[in-house]
């Protein structure tokens, strides 16, 4: 054998090692990417020929298959779709897959739990049903919470949990859309231009996505790191209409130009109720940004859950300064949370500060019904001490007594009414929990609902979230 001959075989061997390992690392490791690709073409041939398990919340029918005409399987939503499309999704020919139907994908075809995987299929799976998941969703209540946004023509989001497990028990989203539009290959592309010509962003999951300043449900989080700096709810704090932020000419002024509680000095809990925005700028003056930043993060502001959902963290923003942190303690200039994080905080204060993880999928079963993965309550941290937790419980219930509408209920709440932009109309708030049923709400209603530029939270999101906890199932029920 010549040396040209030895070169060519040594090269030869050489490539042949490349495309093994190649091979062996896309095959191996890089699968999520290429071949669950939500856009890959050949994942929807396989996935038509696959009878892929049902989506299913409180024994209703959310997501299903049936065969059509050619033998293939094709995807219906054929109960409240517009209620919970933003959570089930879609599983499109054209557009790809959203939702659960893209986070649960391995589940819902069967890959895993019955050992229907692409590497093992022999083109008999149209006898083997993918498996189903089942949802902590509860039909009524997510029914409700739908049509109290879409009714009053409302874009925002309303997120409902038990505070004691992170069971997810609704999560609406408005505007919505029609996931059978989108499926259907006659209807299909017009739903889709039009869903993305909507400036209201249907397809988007506004509870989980949409990261928004949350104005002063924030100020839950700066008492609770008030509190940690040796503030209690009867500490003097000022009740002067406006405060000027240190090194600027800029003054932040209370809502409507008022002073709180006849102006002078006021106690902490006074300021609570009112939602006094120069006693909160002042009390984060005096005890520094290090205590916000660290309750932020301890309310898990900055951080995403894993719900087989897209998430947002939302943000505490930059605080280089004095007149920064000024503005963030009332929930304004960069500070953003999500519906989902608000109802995450409400829940934490319920819990007796601790923090559960939030779940909107309770299990995964066989088509046999047998359980193949539960999900579980499970603590992420204990945000507040027991004793933090019972002072802030009790300053929101004096909030809900001083809200608007209040009709002598037992919630514990906050309104926000959040500003984002020179005129525009505000975003408002409203986060709550009932103790004796052991269930939290977040709503937010964006550009002020119906009521623009004087809008609150009091009065456009409270009543929303009143009727959601009004209309909650007590947990053990």
């Amino acid at each position: 054998m010549n040396k040209a001959i030895r070169l060519g075989a040594v090269v030869s061997l050489l490539l042949t090692a490349v495309l093994l390992i190649n091979f062996t690392v896309i095959q191996g490791f890089r699968e999520e990417l290429y071949a669950q690709n939500p856009h890959n073409a050949r994942t929807f041939v396989e996935l038509k020929q696959i009878n892929r398990g049902n989506i299913n919340a409180g024994g209703q029918v959310l997501a299903q298959s049936y065969k059509d005409g050619n033998d293939f399987f094709q995807r219906a939503y054929p109960n409240m779709p517009y209620s919970f499309a933003p959570v089930v999704g879609y599983v499109s020919d054209q557009y790809g897959t959203a939702g659960l139907e893209s986070g649960y994908n391995a589940e819902l075809t069967g890959e895993g739990g019955l050992g229907n995987n692409r590497f093992t299929r022999t083109g008999n799976e149209q006898a083997t049903p993918g498996n189903s998941v089942e949802l902590t969703l509860d039909p009524n209540l997510q029914a409700l919470a739908y049509d109290q946004l879409d009714s009053r023509g409302y874009n925002g989001a309303v997120v409902a949990m038990r505070p004691s497990t992170g069971e997810v028990l609704a999560m609406a989203s408005t505007p919505s859309f029609d996931p059978n539009a989108v499926v259907n290959p006659d209807t299909a592309e017009a739903t889709w231009q039009q869903l993305n010509d909507d400036p209201g962003n249907p397809l988007l999951n506004h509870a989980t996505q949409e990261q928004l300043p949350p104005g002063s449900i924030f100020k839950i989080i700066t008492t609770a790191a008030a509190l940690r700096s040796g503030f209690t709810p009867d500490s003097p704090v000022t009740g002067q209409s406006e405060i000027q932020l240190p090194g600027t000419n800029v003054s932040l002024t209370n809502y409507g130009g008022q002073t709180c509680g006849g102006g002078g000095t006021v106690t902490l809990r006074t300021a609570f109720a009112l939602s006094c925005n120069t006693a909160f700028v002042q009390t984060a003056l005096d005890m520094g940004a290090d205590p916000l930043r660290k309750a932020a993060a301890d309310f898990g502001v900055g951080e995403q859950y894993d719900l087989g959902l897209p998430t947002a963290a939302g943000s505490l923003g930059d605080i280089p300064g004095a007149a920064e942190l000024g503005q963030s303690a009332i929930g304004q200039r960069d500070v953003t949370m999500t519906a989902l994080q608000a109802a995450v905080m409400a829940s934490t204060v319920a819990n007796e500060g601790r923090r559960m993880s939030p779940y909107v999928v309770s299990r995964v079963v066989r088509p046999d019904l047998t359980t193949i993965r539960e999900n579980r309550p499970r603590e992420i941290n204990e945000a507040l001490t027991t004793e933090e937790a019972a002072t802030i419980r009790d300053l929101m219930y004096g909030s809900e007594r001083s809200t608007a509408g209040y009709n002598g209920n037992s919630y514990a709440s906050k309104t926000g009414t959040a500003e984002h932009g020179e005129g525009a109309a505000p975003h408002t708030w409203y986060v709550a929990f009932d103790p004796a049923k052991d269930v939290a709400v977040a709503v937010v209603v964006k550009d002020g609902g119906n009521l623009g530029v004087s809008a609150t939270g009091g009065q456009v999101s409270a009543p929303i979230g009143r009727a959601i906890l009004n209309a909650a199932p007590a947990g053990g029920n």
